[in-house]
């Protein structure tokens, strides 16, 4: 497996791991697909600061992760909301653990001090992922997301780089 940062041909295959996810209402607040237009500007947002990677497999894109702003605000530079999705046929071999390592490193490489990963807390199998990799939960946003009629809690948990 291999690391990279990701390119505008990537983000075809980003959106469809991502879309991919949506159904399942355990891993991302959106409720319809998006489209590759509509992530434009968030992967322009994605720069040498906080970039977006692609994890490859050969040739083979097989998920991606980020580094966001957690909020916008000079006094949280240094604080970054962290993303990870995997395609579905590569969930269970250890992908999510290598990447979380490589994530890691790259946080302490590009200066971060905090990464937060905000995890819907029914999200049981990256809740213990992340807890795995010495991520603590920081607490909880009670029923906060609503989709098909029900609502939804977060779970925020973070690591000191």
């Amino acid at each position: 497996m291999e690391l990279r940062k990701a390119v505008l041909d990537d983000l075809e295959r980003i959106v469809e791991i991502y879309n991919s996810t949506i159904a399942s209402r355990m891993v991302t607040a959106d409720t319809e697909p998006v489209t590759i237009e509509s992530r434009l500007n968030w992967f322009n947002e994605h720069g040498q600061k906080k970039p977006l990677y692609v994890i490859t497999e050969e040739t083979d894109i097989i998920g991606w992760m980020s580094f966001s702003d957690f909020y916008s605000r000079p006094a949280y530079d240094k604080t970054v909301e962290v993303s990870l999705y995997i395609d579905e046929n590569y969930r269970g071999q250890g992908i999510g653990q290598w990447a979380i390592k490589q994530m890691k490193e790259r946080a302490g490489e590009l200066n971060f001090r905090t990464l937060l990963a905000f995890i819907f807390s029914h999200n049981e199998p990256s809740i213990r992922l992340f807890e795995k990799n010495g991520f603590v939960t920081y607490g909880e946003l009670p029923d906060v997301a609503e989709m098909d009629g029900r609502l939804y809690s977060l779970s925020i948990l973070g690591y000191p780089v």
